[in-house]
């Protein structure tokens, strides 16, 4: 079985048994071994003058089976994103830590790739990218880009971080941040002078701050805590709630975020572990740019573009966000309704 998805809408189409096939020639003797351990395998193949694809093959039913992503050849902008102004204050910085975090398929491949695009387009760096599968490939605008993938450039994470140090680089993108050796590595980098984009699969800020912290011993909290307030510039929490009536050259799905700029006060939150506060944190300092994911979801709510639904079943504060669509007590999450 294969089948192969298009579009922002996540359209399946079914795909014949000789380009599953064909799907399988394609990969390296590494990803074929990867396949035969563990039985799964996440890698991306581009067809030069066609398209790329995000490839997963599974097994089912004793057979292989895959499911292909096209993906588009074309780096959206931060206009055609929605991203807002802060997301390029934040990639304007020289050094420290950005994240960009939120489920799988919520865009947040994309949204980095914008990023580094928009900074190709406006800055002379040095970009060295780490990532399990390269989705987007860059050329050379006034930027150096050098793009590794792992299980093909680098055997691990860890081992194309120790070496980037030592490969003179402005910015560092690391796919996911996923184990303590990648988590401790990027904050390092970030602490000795370069700009370090990455991911995580959190839906909040303070619940990336927690996964971060949490992958660590006891005995190390304390540190790699201390290290996160200073080095920690910015987290972009995400999803992708559909759109009630897209317009026929608009994007099937809005983007909402949850934004937190890290101040002098959610530095101190970070440090002493009272990542509880840092919500409340969020919602008081509308003026730098931050908000919380109820406030962004409401917003689309409040201009139409997404229905009530749609938001609820993207927040984890349902009665925040009635309150902030003017729902109040009179609407029931969606939770309550099924």
């Amino acid at each position: 079985m294969a089948q192969i998805s298009h579009g922002t809408d996540r359209s399946s189409l079914p795909l014949s048994i000789p380009v599953l096939l064909g799907a399988l020639s394609m990969l390296n003797n590494a990803q074929r071994k990867q396949l035969e351990q563990h039985w799964e395998l996440d890698c991306s193949y581009g067809v030069k003058g066609l398209a790329r694809f995000r490839v997963n093959v599974y097994k089912e039913r004793g057979c292989h089976a895959a499911t292909l992503r096209a993906l588009s050849s074309k780096i959206p902008s931060f206009e055609q994103l929605g991203l807002p102004e802060v997301v390029w204050e934040m990639a304007s910085k020289p050094r420290g830590l950005v994240l960009v975090t939120g489920q799988t398929g919520s865009g947040k491949t994309t949204t980095l790739a914008a990023i580094l695009d928009a900074i190709n387009r406006h800055r002379a760096e040095h970009i060295l990218t780490l990532e399990d599968s390269i989705e987007y490939v860059f050329t050379n605008r006034q930027s150096l880009f050098h793009q590794r993938q792992k299980g093909e450039d680098t055997q691990s994470f860890g081992n194309a971080l120790r070496a980037a140090l030592h490969e003179d680089p402005d910015i560092i993108l690391v796919g996911e941040l996923r184990d303590l050796e990648t988590i401790s590595l990027a904050v390092s980098a970030a602490e000795t002078g370069h700009l370090v984009l990455g991911t995580l699969h959190t839906s909040s800020a303070a619940g990336t701050v927690d996964r971060m912290v949490d992958v660590f011993p006891a005995e190390q909290q304390a540190q790699i805590r201390a290290q996160l307030s200073g080095s920690l510039n910015a987290v972009f929490s995400q999803c992708l709630p559909r759109k009630q009536n897209p317009g026929p050259n608009e994007f099937g799905r809005a983007l909402a975020q949850e934004i937190m700029v890290v101040t002098p006060e959610i530095a101190n939150l970070i440090r002493e572990g009272k990542t509880a506060q840092i919500y409340s944190a969020i919602q008081t300092e509308l003026k730098l740019g931050m908000q919380t994911m109820e406030q962004s979801l409401a917003r689309h709510v409040n201009s139409g573009a997404i229905s009530l639904e749609e938001a609820q079943t993207n927040s984890s504060k349902p009665d925040e966000l009635l309150r902030l669509t003017g729902e109040g007590s009179a609407a029931q999450p969606a939770s309550a309704r099924r």
